[in-house]
């Protein structure tokens, strides 16, 4: 099975990842695992002022605090997983990669927002569901 994790670095990836190791059934004998990680842009007037050496330090540190874990945690199952970077809106990111790499199923955590703080709010996850052809679990 090829599955695409979303994740943040949040206490809902964290969940997210208790789960999968709870429930090994979802991602069947071999799976194909790829951790995706997307970040927002920096506005181009910040990222001139700061220039674009101190940007991608900044997202690479970024980038190191969400993945280390996951790599640990991917150790210890023993099992590989390919690790996926992009700059810009989150959700469609998201969306874009699962249908673009064929991927069987998204999987990510959500905070669990009522309906009318994720209209207020939005949420990634929602505009996942929205956007994304390929199913998607959602951990909460």
């Amino acid at each position: 099975m090829k599955v695409l994790l979303a994740v943040d670095g949040s206490d809902y990836t964290k969940r997210m990842l208790a789960y999968l190791a709870a429930h090994p059934e979802l991602l069947g004998k071999e799976p194909e695992v790829t951790v995706y990680h997307g970040l927002m842009a920096i506005p181009p007037h910040a990222a001139a002022y700061v220039g674009a050496a101190q940007v991608r330090h900044f997202n690479e540190t970024e980038l190191e605090k969400v993945f280390r874990p996951i790599r640990a945690f991917f150790a210890q199952l023993g099992l590989a997983a390919t690790y996926v970077d992009r700059v810009g809106p989150v959700a469609d990111g998201i969306a874009q990669h699962a249908e673009e790499g064929r991927f069987d199923l998204v999987v990510m955590g959500s905070h669990g927002h009522g309906e009318f703080a994720s209209m207020v709010l939005g949420s990634v996850a929602t505009r996942v569901l929205a956007r994304c052809k390929v199913p998607v679990l959602i951990v909460r």
